[in-house]
């Protein structure tokens, strides 16, 4: 994805198993391959730190780094906790670094397109916002490798990472919302994994219901579901009082081919109509990458766009910690049932 972007170069990497860092040197040129997190942050031709482990491995990485007065990237989520999240964005601003989170889907070309047409006044006063995202992975069998999701500690479930991914790309678009009502469901009460026969007790919840107002009086609907066997994918449709959105996905997490549609109408009974997404909003080499790749290269050409200009486009560790916080509040509403105010 990297090759894309001529402003990145792979300069050294480090893995908890030397043979998998060695075998990705190898195959893709890295010319470094050190022995420790330390050795990374301090090699004199690494200029970004990428943090690419579990959630609960992210805090001892991006602490190294921010040590090292390097800028830090880190996948979504941040941390398992808003609270130490937090202590990392405190952290970077007194040391000075930038920082970058995985919430790369914000800034893939159909989102830029939306947001533009929504500021444009395409449908006019927004009136509602519904989405609903849906994905077959997490399920209760799963692999050995989605182990980890189940633990409610490693805040790994569909909800912490997909709903925090998704909610992060509509909410750009539209604005965020003012109060929330929500419910966290776990219908999968028993993980099993594929390989071992394993049986493991987890409370992660497996869907999510959320409704709520936008600043400005719209009403906001959002339903996260994992588990799903057939039809899944992303639907998002806006309505306001002079037009309306509307915009697909097969895949929630695309591949080859699996990329947006819009489809939307200005004026009243009219049907949707589709609107391609014009080429000036993917400024990306033609590639055979899948489409949730893509997005990510957008994220990181961003970056590279910020650093050279000063600008702030791509998604920060502050953004990471307002995703955290909606996620806390939805939990709390959950737990309680009652309405959140949100914090502006």
């Amino acid at each position: 994805m990297l090759s894309l972007l001529p402003e990145y170069q792979i300069t050294a990497i480090h893995a908890r198993r030397a043979e998998a860092a060695h075998a990705a040197a190898q195959r893709y040129g890295i010319p470094n391959v050190v022995d420790s997190v330390t050795a990374l942050v301090n090699h004199p031709d690494v200029d970004l730190v990428v943090v690419l482990t579990t959630a609960p491995q992210h805090e001892e990485s991006i602490r190294a780094a921010i040590a090292a007065k390097k800028d830090v990237y880190c996948e979504w989520p941040l941390t398992p906790s808003t609270q130490t999240s937090l202590e990392m964005v405190r952290l970077a601003k007194a040391a000075g670094v930038r920082t970058v989170v995985g919430l790369q889907r914000r800034l893939s070309p159909h989102n830029r397109y939306l947001r533009d047409l929504l500021n444009n006044g395409h449908v006019g006063k927004l009136r509602s916002v519904r989405m609903h995202v849906s994905m077959n992975y997490f399920q209760a069998m799963r692999s050995q490798a989605l182990r980890w999701t189940a633990p409610p500690e490693n805040f790994s479930s569909v909800i912490a990472i997909y709903a925090g991914h998704f909610l992060d790309m509509l909410l750009d678009a539209t604005g965020w919302p003012t109060s929330i009502s929500a419910l966290l469901v776990n219908q999968f009460p028993e993980v099993s994994i594929r390989e071992t026969g394993e049986v493991i007790p987890t409370t992660t919840p497996d869907q999510l219901v959320l409704s709520g107002a936008l600043d400005g009086g719209a009403v906001l609907t959002v339903h996260i579901e994992g588990g799903k066997r057939n039809g899944s994918g992303v639907q998002i449709d806006i309505t306001g009082d002079a037009g309306d959105l509307r915009i697909t996905n097969r895949s929630a997490f695309g591949d080859v081919g699996d990329d947006y549609v819009i489809q939307g109408a200005h004026g009243d009974d009219l049907p949707l109509r589709s609107m391609p997404i014009p080429q000036s909003y993917d400024t990306l080499p033609p590639s055979a990458l899948p489409s949730a790749v893509l997005e990510l290269a957008q994220l990181y050409a961003a970056f590279a766009h910020d650093v050279d200009h000063g600008t702030h486009h791509a998604s920060t560790f502050d953004d990471a910690v307002r995703m955290h916080r909606l996620l806390d509040a939805a939990k709390l509403s959950s737990d309680t049932g009652q309405r959140i105010n949100l914090e502006a």
